[in-house]
């Protein structure tokens, strides 16, 4: 989400986890679903629509500024190239309402605005959701939340996850709060 450097290796280490596990559920016949931000120009969580602001900044009321990221139709939006989206059945874009951000692939920051991977899952008779990705601290964080609240046993990947790691100690956090949440931390292995 921001230029900073992920913790805990780069971005590219979660890649052939992502590709492994998306395989390995897509082969089962189970949807393989993906999020991404698909931002505006001039997206409300960008440091840039804030004059006098800067990326890391929060606005009254929690919003967190970030430099300009995932800016539709840009380079910034795509998918990693070695993501294998094959598997990949559903594609959930969020972020894309200029003035309200969204970091969960259920809800959009104001908590009552779904993205309908809910219903979406719910109507396939889907009770567990198993997630990996970026950041960590902040859309694996919410989206895992939001998935434990909505009822699905919920399982993130722990090899298949990076954070910002902003502010610091955000991803210790991040961990405790999914384990205070029910949220289970697996690694591929167990679940291959």
């Amino acid at each position: 989400m921001s230029r900073r450097r992920p913790c805990g290796g780069t971005r590219d280490d979660v890649i052939a986890p992502l590709n492994k596990i998306a395989r390995f559920f897509s082969d089962k016949g189970s949807p393989v679903i993906a999020s991404a931000d698909w931002h505006p120009k001039g997206h409300y969580s960008f440091a840039s629509s804030h004059p006098g602001k800067k990326s890391g900044d929060i606005l009254e009321g929690g919003q967190a500024l970030w430099a300009d990221h995932c800016v539709q139709g840009s380079y910034g939006a795509a998918f990693h190239k070695n993501l294998d989206l094959n598997p990949v059945s559903l594609i959930i874009r969020k972020g894309f309402r200029i003035n309200l951000d969204s970091y969960s692939a259920f809800f959009e920051n104001d908590k009552k605005t779904p993205t309908g991977l809910a219903g979406f899952l719910k109507g396939l008779s889907i009770d567990t959701v198993v997630m990996g990705g970026l950041a960590l601290d902040y859309c694996v964080l919410y989206s895992a939340l939001d998935a434990a609240r909505a009822g699905f046993k919920t399982m993130v990947i722990k090899d298949a996850v990076r954070g910002i790691d902003f502010p610091s100690g955000s991803i210790a956090e991040a961990y405790k709060c999914m384990e205070n949440s029910g949220v289970i931390l697996v690694n591929t292995e167990d679940l291959l």
